[in-house]
C-alpha cells in the first residue's frame, strides 16, 4: 500500500447515466476549469514569446531617426482646380526626385558611406571568392554583364573600379530602405527622414539628403534653362536674320516707292520682326540669368535635429506585441491538448461515458501521511478509534458505501485501472471510517502483485487469505484484529495461483456467504486491472466494485476498457472514484 499518501476528499458527485445526452453548451465554469487546467501551457507560451521579444530588444541594435522637412513652391498657373491638380502632380514628382539614385548616391559620396564598414558590407574575402570561383559564380557573373554591356570601355575598366561600384550601389540600396519621403498632409512640405545606428549619423545623413535634392533641384532647372536658352539663341539668329531680310526689302522699297499699300505692308512686317526679335532676346537674357544665378523650388524650413530616443526596435510595442501572441498561441495550443485531452480530470467524463451511479473526486493531502497504517497498528482501544480524525470526503464516501450495504451491497472490492491509483489506501481508509461507524468489519488483501496492505498493516503474520482458502478454520486465527469492529486478513504466501482466481472457482474452504453472517461490511483489495486478471475473476462474485482512477493519468479509453470487460463477466461497478485530484478542481 502506498501508505504515504492520504487523501482529503472532495464531495460525491451523482451523475446519473441519462445525463450523458446531447452536448451541454459552454459554461462560465468549464471556461474557468479549462484555465485551471491548462494555465502552465498558457504561461509557459506567453513566457516563451516573451523571452524571445526580450532576448531581440536586448540584442538588436537601436536604430535613431532625424527628419528634415523643406517647403515646395510650386510653379503653376490656371484656374484654381488647376492649379491644385498640377500642385498635386508636381509635389509627387518632387517626392520621386528625393528618392532619385542621383540624390541618394550623391549623399552616399558626399558622407562616405560607401567606405564605412559598419554601413555596408565588407568587399568578399579572399575565402569567399576561391569559393565562388571553384562554384563558378562570379565569373558567369561577369562574363553575363560584360556580354549585356557589348564591347566598350567596360572591358577595360579596371577590377577596382568596377568592384567600388558594385560597393557603391550596395551603399546606395542600403540607404533607400533607410530612408523615408512624405508628403505632410495636404501641405506644401515634404519631409525627408533617415534611420542610422547613431544620432549623429542620422541627423548628418538627413541634412545631406536635403540638400542633395536641393542641388538635384537647382541641376534640373538650370539644364531645363541651358537647353531653353539654346534653343533660343538659335531662335533669336533666325530672327535676326529675318528682321535683317526685312529691313533690306523695306529698304529697297522705300527708295522707289511705286505702291503705298505694299509699303506699309513691308514697314508692319519690319516692326513684327523686331518686336519678336526684341522679346526673344529679353527672354535669353532672362534664361542666361536663370543659368547663372538658378533658384530651387524648396527650401529647407527645419533641419534635423539630434533624436532623444531610439526609434527601433520599439521594446514596448514588441513586448506588448509578444504577449498578446504568446497569449493566442498558448490559447490555441491550450485548446488543442484539451480537446485531444483523453486523461480523466472530471467526473462527468466517466459518468456520461460508463453510466455509473456515482463518482467521486478525493483530493491529495500533506498532512495525513501514514495514518492509516499507524492507526491500525495502534491496536483495539476505543480511545484510537475515538481520536481518528474524519477525512471530510472519505466520510461521505463511506456513507455512500453505507447506502450501499442496505441495498446488500456487502463484499464490495477495490480495483485500479493502472498500478499506483491508490486503490489498497482507499480500501484501507473505507475499512476504518466504516469500523468507526460501529459496523463490523473484514478488510481482505486479495492484491497478490502488490499486497501492500499486508506489508504496512501485518508484515510479520504467519498466515492469510492463502491459507484459508485451504483450511477454512484458520479464519479465526488468520484475519487479525486491528479494533473492536475491524478485522484484517493478509494475503499470505502466493504461489501458482492468485486467491482471487481460487476463490472464483468456488471449491475454496472460504465461502463469502459465511463472511457475511459474521460481518456487516466486506472490503476487497484487487490487483490493479492493467496488471493482472484477477479481477475479471473475482468481481463477479463480489457484491460490487469501487473502479479507482488517478485524476490526470488514467485515460477515459483504458477505463471504459474496464467497465466494458467487468461487465461483461457479470460484475456490478457500483461507482468510481477519481484520486489524487488538486485541492482546486471543483465538479
Amino acid at each position: 500500500m502506498t501508505s504515504s499518501t492520504i487523501f482529503s476528499g472532495v464531495s460525491p458527485i451523482s451523475l446519473p447515466a441519462s445525463a450523458s445526452g446531447g452536448n451541454s453548451p459552454l459554461t462560465l465554469r468549464d471556461m474557468l476549469f479549462f484555465l485551471r487546467m491548462r494555465w502552465l501551457w498558457i504561461a509557459a507560451t506567453t513566457f516563451a514569446f516573451l523571452v524571445m521579444a526580450g532576448s531581440y530588444v536586448l540584442t538588436a541594435e537601436p536604430t535613431f531617426v532625424a527628419s528634415t522637412q523643406l517647403v515646395i513652391v510650386p510653379q503653376v498657373s490656371g484656374s484654381e482646380a488647376q492649379r491644385a491638380f498640377a500642385e498635386d502632380a508636381f509635389i509627387e514628382g518632387q517626392l520621386e526626385i528625393a528618392k532619385s539614385s542621383d540624390v541618394v548616391g550623391g549623399t552616399v559620396t558626399a558622407l562616405g558611406l560607401d567606405t564605412d564598414p559598419d554601413f555596408v558590407d565588407q568587399t568578399p574575402s579572399l575565402q569567399d571568392r576561391a569559393k565562388n570561383w571553384l562554384m563558378g559564380v562570379s565569373s558567369e557573373l561577369d562574363t553575363e554583364s560584360q556580354e549585356a554591356a557589348g564591347p566598350g570601355p567596360r572591358d577595360t575598366q579596371p577590377q577596382q573600379q568596377i568592384e567600388d561600384g558594385r560597393i557603391h550601389d550596395r551603399a546606395v540600396a542600403t540607404l533607400l530602405n533607410m530612408m523615408g519621403v512624405r508628403r505632410v498632409g495636404s501641405s506644401t512640405i515634404i519631409e525627408i527622414s533617415a534611420a542610422a545606428s547613431t544620432p549623429q549619423q542620422a541627423v548628418d545623413i538627413a541634412d545631406t539628403l536635403a540638400r542633395q535634392y536641393i542641388q538635384k533641384n537647382i541641376a534640373m532647372k538650370a539644364n531645363a534653362s541651358r537647353q531653353y536658352s539654346e534653343w533660343l539663341t538659335r531662335f533669336v539668329s533666325e530672327q535676326q536674320r529675318g528682321l535683317a531680310e526685312a529691313a533690306s526689302a523695306l529698304a529697297s522699297f522705300t527708295s522707289n516707292p511705286r505702291d503705298q499699300f505694299k509699303l506699309a505692308e513691308l514697314q508692319s512686317a519690319t516692326d513684327a520682326r523686331r518686336t519678336l526679335y526684341e522679346n526673344t532676346l529679353n527672354q535669353l537674357t532672362e534664361a542666361k540669368q536663370r543659368i547663372t544665378y538658378p533658384v530651387s523650388d524648396a527650401t529647407i524650413v527645419s533641419r534635423a535635429t539630434l533624436p532623444l530616443s531610439k526609434a527601433r526596435p520599439r521594446s514596448t510595442l514588441i513586448i506588448a506585441f509578444a504577449a498578446a501572441v504568446g497569449l493566442g498561441v498558448g490559447f490555441a495550443l491550450a485548446m488543442i491538448r484539451h480537446a485531444g485531452d483523453r486523461r480523466i480530470v472530471r467526473p462527468h467524463q466517466i459518468a456520461e461515458a460508463g453510466g455509473l451511479p456515482f463518482v467521486t473526486l478525493l483530493a491529495t493531502s500533506r498532512t495525513r501521511n501514514g495514518h492509516s497504517a499507524r492507526f491500525l497498528a495502534a491496536g483495539t482501544g476505543s480511545s484510537t478509534a475515538a481520536a481518528y480524525p474524519v477525512i471530510p470526503g472519505m466520510a461521505e464516501l463511506s456513507a455512500t458505501v453505507v447506502g450501499l450495504r442496505r441495498k446488500r451491497r456487502v463484499i464490495i472490492g477495490i480495483v485500479a485501472v493502472n498500478p499506483g491509483s491508490g486503490a489498497s489506501t482507499i480500501a484501507c481508509e473505507l475499512a476504518v471510517l466504516s469500523s468507526i461507524s460501529g459496523a463490523q468489519t473484514l478488510l481482505i488483501d486479495a492484491a497478490a502483485q502488490k499486497s501492500s496492505l499486508s506489508k504496512s498493516i501485518a508484515p510479520h503474520s504467519s498466515t492469510g487469505l492463502v491459507d484459508v482458502l485451504d483450511n477454512g478454520e484458520l479464519i479465526q486465527t488468520a484475519a487479525l484484529p486491528l479494533t473492536p469492529t475491524l478485522k484484517f486478513l493478509p494475503l499470505g504466501k502466493v504461489e501458482a495461483v492468485t486467491p482471487a482466481i481460487r476463490l472464483s472457482s468456488r471449491r475454496t474452504q472460504l465461502s463469502f456467504a459465511d463472511l457475511k453472517k459474521e460481518f456487516d461490511a466486506i472490503f476487497v483489495d484487487i490487483s490493479a486491472f492493467s496488471a493482472s486478471p484477477d479481477a475479471n475473476a473475482i468481481a463477479p462474485e463480489l457484491d460490487g466494485v469501487l473502479l479507482v482512477t488517478s485524476h490526470g493519468h488514467t485515460s477515459i479509453d483504458d477505463t471504459m476498457h474496464v467497465i466494458e470487460t467487468l461487465r461483461n463477466v457479470g460484475a456490478e461497478i457500483l461507482g468510481a472514484i477519481i484520486n489524487h485530484a488538486p485541492k482546486r478542481i471543483e465538479s
